[in-house]
């Protein structure tokens, strides 16, 4: 093995995940390779009616740090990227096939993947079963539990979990009952990459100094209607304004409808602002690099924590209480994201600029999360989970907590034990159906007199 030629394949999906990939091989963070391939998987819903990676502004700053940009998708053509992975027995044609297709020939692969839980990355790992394993993250999803049980012959192959440090002193969760070490991307190594970005990118036509609203494609996950999500770009746009914000920059999500720009739009000339909607698909922070806003506006995006933690901009969130209402099953991946935002970015509306939760108290909050959504897998976390939810609950904290979860789990705060049994007792719930159902016809009948 010694005498092999090793080869590193990275696999990136967004912009944002290639820019930490570049960083952490600026910082050195990963050993000397022979050869390094960049594998692009564009995971939209349409692949073919979206932009690929190769094609945004400042990608061909980036390729310059690997020998060779391969496409995932050409590869497994005519099947979606997130939703394919060899069968048990094809594995060894499929790790056949590629050698032959992308040139490795027998040298050592190591593979570099994102979101090693799911689709592409799990599907490289299944395609390539000797290779080792390191897992980066891009958002602040690394902050929260592995989202289903991972294979053990997947999670003892992964070496260490790299990070950028969007929310200082708070360790991810994911990948740890592998016991998995985290390992942080340098912040000015990501920057300077950023910085690289920026100077690439075409003249952006946006107004220094103006309020920026970030927009995302909930309903595309089926959190939010489409309805409910243009109203809460609207709400961006009216809690702007009453800060006295009147130039407004939006950056819709490269997917989202372009009729939600219309809406804003029209919005914008009653309240007599200007509104500058912004087509070039660019990272929200080349934005703060060439715009310098004087405030920055979303729901969840983790934009906002880079917005704050790397570039010191003032920062305000709307839409996550509805959210942690709306997550479902409570196991969903985007809540801890969610509540990292409710918790530590001030509402759009609260003028004194205050967050819910002091920056001490979000590990303990992040952990109790975490293991009300996954127990299973993390079941070390009951005791700190217990205190914190001892100590902790109230008017703030309550919001990130279900009463049914807690009871399921016999955890504090749940329903005292004597009235627990209702909702499952078959006798109540059919005395309950019946009393609604003399309910309704009585009121039928005063209806119709």
């Amino acid at each position: 093995m010694l005498n092999r030629p090793r080869t590193q394949i990275f696999m990136a999906s967004t912009l944002y995940g290639a820019a930490t990939l570049a960083a952490a091989l600026d910082a050195d963070r990963f050993a000397p390779a022979d050869r390094r391939l960049l594998l692009l998987s564009n995971n939209a819903a349409t692949p073919e009616t979206t932009a690929s990676l190769d094609t945004m502004p400042g990608f061909d700053r980036l390729r310059t740090r690997f020998d060779r940009v391969l496409s995932w998708n050409e590869t497994i053509s005519p099947f979606h990227p997130g939703g394919w992975s060899p069968r048990a027995d094809d594995a060894p044609l499929w790790e056949r096939y590629l050698r032959l297709l992308w040139g490795l020939g027998d040298s050592h692969v190591e593979l570099i993947v994102e979101s090693i839980q799911v689709n592409p990355a799990l599907a490289l790992a299944q395609v390539f079963p000797g290779a080792p394993l390191d897992v980066y993250a891009d958002g602040l999803m690394s902050y929260g539990p592995t989202r289903n049980k991972l294979d053990p012959l997947i999670g003892t192959r992964i070496g260490r979990l790299l990070h950028l440090d969007l929310v200082p002193g708070l360790t991810p969760l994911l990948l740890t009952e592998f016991e998995v070490p985290t390992e942080t991307v340098p912040t000015d190594a990501f920057l300077k990459v950023l910085d690289e970005l920026s100077d690439t990118t075409p003249e952006l036509d946006v107004p220094h100094g103006a309020a920026l609203l970030l927009g995302q494609y909930l309903s595309a996950l089926g959190i939010l209607t489409p309805e409910e999500e243009e109203g809460l770009h609207v709400q961006m746009l009216r809690g702007a304004a009453e800060r006295g914000h009147q130039e407004i920059v939006f950056k819709p999500h490269p997917s989202a409808p372009a009729r939600w720009s219309r809406l804003l739009e029209r919005e914008a000339e009653k309240l007599d602002l200007t509104l500058t909607v912004l087509d070039t698909p660019v990272l929200a922070e080349v934005l703060y690099q060439r715009m310098r806003p004087a405030l920055v506006v979303g729901c969840f995006s983790t934009a906002l924590l880079t917005a704050s933690a790397f570039y010191d901009l003032p920062t305000a969130r709307t839409g996550t209480g509805l959210l942690l209402e709306r997550l479902s099953p409570y196991q969903n991946s985007n809540r801890i994201p969610v509540t990292i935002v409710d918790a530590l970015v001030p509402d759009l509306a609260d003028r004194s600029a205050t967050p819910n939760t002091a920056p001490g108290d979000i590990a303990g909050l992040v952990t109790a999360v975490g293991y009300a959504m996954q127990h299973q897998i993390y079941p070390n976390l009951r005791p700190a989970t217990e205190r914190y939810l001892a100590t902790r609950l109230d008017q703030h904290t309550w919001r990130y907590f279900k009463r049914r979860r807690l009871t399921a789990l016999a955890l504090p705060g749940a329903i005292p034990s004597q009235l627990a049994f209702i909702p499952r007792n078959a006798t109540v719930r059919k005395v309950a159906r019946r009393a609604r159902a003399v309910q309704r016809r009585l009121k039928k009948r005063a209806a119709f007199g």
